[in-house]
C-alpha cells in the first residue's frame, strides 16, 4: 500500500474517531442537562406543593450528600463549617477548648480532655455532659453546637454541665489549641527510640524528624514508629516521613487516574536522616491512607519490618475542590500504588452486592508482588505485616463493644470511685465482671455475626408470615445466643479489660500515661522492640 493510500485510510479513521468523541460528549451533556432539568422541576414542584414549610438549604444538602454516597465514603461535600473543620484537621491548630466532643441528643459530651488546654485548666473532665453554652440551651439548638465552643482567643464561655448526674457551672477561656501529630516519643530500654505518629497533618514530618533527631541525640540506635489508629492525611507528608529513612530520589508512591492530570510519581526530595538505623513500624486495622503509604513503601523498599495486624486498606487519594459560597467538595481523584506496584485498596466501590453494599476484595483475588530485595508481598486488603501479633487483633465482640458508649460510660463509673488517685495500672477481674453485669443492665446491644443471622431469619419469617409459629424456637435460639455471647465475653476478657484500662489511663494521666503503658506493656510494641534489637532476626525477615 502506497503512502498516499495509507493517508486515505488514516484520515477517515481519525475523522471517525473525532466524530465518535463529539457524539459521545453530546450524549453525556444531554443526559446531564436532562437530569438537572428534572431535578430542578422536581424541587420546584415539591417546594410549592408540600403540606408544610420546607428548608431549601437542608433539602439541597441532603440531596448532594445522598448523591455522593453512591460513589465512595471519601467523596464528600463540605459546607462552610465543614471547610473550617477540614482545615483544622490538616493544620492541627485552632482556637477552642482543647477537647474531643460528641453531640448526643440535646447534649455535648466531653470524650477526652487534652492536658493543659482550656477545658483542662477550667477543671473539666472526660464524661462531663454540657447542656448549656452561654445563653444557649442545647436542647433548643439544632445546628453544629461545636461552633459555640470556638471563637476569639481569651473569650470567656459560661458552661452548664452535669457530672455524674450533678449539675455544675463552669467557665472556659478560649485559647489557641495545637493538636500534635507526634503526641509522644521516648527512649526505651536497649536504646530503642519509640515514636507515636497520630495523624498526617502539615507538621507530621517536621515533628517526626524532630523526635527522631532528639532520640538519636539521647542514644537511640533503633527506632519504632507507631502508626496504629492513624487514619492518614496529607500524601506529601507521608512521602517526607519515608524520606527520613530512605535516600533522595526514591519512588515512594505513584497515583493513577482516568484523568491523566492526576497521574503523579512521588519521589523523596531531601537528604535522609538515617538510612541504616533498624526500623520497625506498627500498624493495625485502623491504620489507613497515608499510614499505609509509609508502611507499604518502606516494606516494599525492605527498609522496615512491619509489625501488628493488617491495615485498613484505603488505596484512594482525595483532593478538595473549591465551590461557590465558601463550600468544597472532596473528590477521590486517583488510586495510589506502592513502589512494587501494588494497590492495597480493600473495597471496590464500583461493585455492589444485592443490598447495595460495596464489595470487599477476597484474599483469593490478591496479586503477588516483589519487594526491592525479592520478598513476596500482596495487594488488596491493606498492608499485611511481616510479623502479625494475634493477641492484638480485635475480636468481633470487642469491636462491637468499642463502637458503643459502654466502655466510655463504665470507665466514668470506675474513675469517680477514686477520682483523686494519681494513676491506674490495671482493671481487676471484679471490675470486669461488674462491666459484664453493666452491659446486661443497660441492655447494650452487642452485634455478633450470629445476631445478624438471627435478625435476617426473623425478617424472613415475618415476610413469610410464619414468625408466630416459630415463637418458642426463636426464644430458645435467643437464649442460646445470649449464653454464647457470655462465653465470647469471657474468651476475650483481656482484650476488653485493655479497652477499659485505656479509658482510665486517659482520665488519670492523659495521653502521656496511656503511651507510657503502651510502650512497656503492649505485645506489638514489645515484639517490635525485640526484632530491632536482634540483628539476626531483623535481617532474616528483610532477607538481608
Amino acid at each position: 500500500m502506497s503512502f498516499l493510500n495509507k493517508k486515505k485510510v488514516i484520515i477517515p479513521t481519525l475523522v471517525a474517531g473525532f466524530l465518535f468523541i463529539a457524539v459521545s460528549f453530546q450524549n453525556d451533556f444531554f443526559a446531564l442537562a436532562k437530569q438537572i432539568e428534572i431535578f430542578t422541576s422536581l424541587y420546584k414542584t415539591v417546594n410549592q406543593n408540600y403540606v408544610d414549610e420546607t428548608n431549601a438549604g437542608n433539602l439541597m444538602d441532603v440531596a448532594i450528600k445522598s448523591m455522593l454516597t453512591e460513589l465512595d465514603p471519601y467523596t464528600v461535600y463540605f459546607d462552610e463549617q465543614d471547610v473550617l473543620k477540614f482545615k483544622i484537621n490538616n493544620t492541627g491548630e485552632y482556637t477552642g477548648i482543647g477537647a474531643i466532643i460528641t453531640r448526643k441528643d440535646d447534649k455535648i459530651i466531653l470524650k477526652e480532655v487534652y492536658q493543659n488546654m482550656p477545658a483542662d485548666k477550667a477543671g473539666f473532665r472526660a464524661g462531663d455532659i454540657i447542656t448549656q453554652i452561654g445563653d444557649v440551651l442545647l436542647k433548643d439548638f439544632k445546628d453544629d453546637a461545636s461552633q459555640l465552643l470556638k471563637g476569639a482567643k481569651n473569650t470567656k464561655i459560661d458552661i452548664v454541665y452535669f457530672r455524674q448526674g450533678v449539675e455544675k457551672k463552669g467557665q472556659i477561656v478560649l485559647d489557641e489549641v495545637e493538636i500534635k501529630a507526634v503526641p509522644y516519643f521516648k527512649l526505651l530500654s536497649d536504646k530503642t527510640g519509640y515514636i507515636v505518629l497520630q495523624k498526617f497533618n502539615e507538621k507530621a514530618s517536621t515533628e517526626t524528624k524532630a523526635a527522631l533527631l532528639t532520640l538519636k541525640e539521647q542514644g537511640a540506635t533503633k527506632i519504632i514508629l507507631d502508626l496504629r489508629d492513624n487514619p492518614g492525611g496529607l500524601l506529601h507528608e507521608a512521602v517526607n516521613i519515608c524520606n527520613l529513612f530512605v535516600a533522595k530520589d526514591e519512588v515512594i508512591t505513584t497515583t493513577k487516574s482516568k484523568n491523566t492530570a492526576h497521574n503523579h510519581t512521588y519521589k523523596t526530595k531531601n537528604e535522609p536522616v538515617d538510612t541504616e538505623i533498624p526500623l520497625a513500624i506498627i500498624v493495625n486495622d485502623r491504620s489507613a491512607s497515608a499510614s499505609e503509604i509509609v508502611s507499604g513503601a518502606l516494606q516494599d523498599l525492605d527498609r522496615a519490618v512491619i509489625v501488628g495486624n493488617r491495615s485498613f486498606g484505603k488505596g484512594l487519594v482525595q483532593r478538595p475542590f473549591n465551590l461557590s459560597y465558601g463550600t468544597q467538595v472532596k473528590v477521590t481523584i486517583s488510586k495510589y500504588y506502592t513502589p512494587s506496584g501494588r494497590c492495597i485498596q480493600a473495597t471496590d466501590y464500583s461493585k455492589k452486592d444485592a443490598n447495595g453494599k460495596a464489595i470487599k476484595t477476597s484474599e483469593k483475588e490478591f496479586n503477588a508482588f516483589k519487594t526491592k530485595g525479592g520478598r513476596t508481598v500482596y495487594d488488596g486488603g491493606g498492608v499485611l505485616p511481616d510479623v502479625e501479633i494475634a493477641d492484638m487483633k480485635k475480636s468481633n465482640i470487642s469491636l462491637s463493644i468499642a463502637n458503643s458508649d459502654a466502655v466510655f460510660e463504665f470507665a466514668n463509673i470506675l474513675f469517680y470511685r477514686n477520682p483523686n488517685a494519681k494513676s491506674v495500672s490495671s482493671v481487676s477481674d471484679a471490675d470486669y465482671n461488674e462491666f459484664k453485669a453493666y452491659l446486661k443492665k443497660e441492655k447494650v446491644e452487642i452485634n455478633t455475626n450470629i445476631d445478624k443471622s438471627l435478625k435476617n431469619l426473623l425478617e424472613a419469617a415475618k415476610k413469610d408470615k410464619i414468625d408466630g409459629d416459630l415463637t418458642v424456637e426463636i426464644k430458645q435460639l435467643e437464649t442460646a445466643i445470649e449464653k454464647s455471647k457470655d462465653k465470647e465475653l469471657d474468651k476475650n476478657k483481656e482484650e476488653i479489660k485493655r479497652l477499659l484500662l485505656q479509658e482510665l489511663l486517659l482520665r488519670y494521666g492523659y495521653r502521656t500515661a496511656f503511651y507510657d503503658y503502651v510502650s512497656t506493656k503492649y505485645s506489638d510494641v514489645l515484639k517490635a522492640q525485640q526484632i530491632v534489637n536482634n540483628p539476626t532476626e531483623y535481617n532474616k525477615i528483610l532477607k538481608k
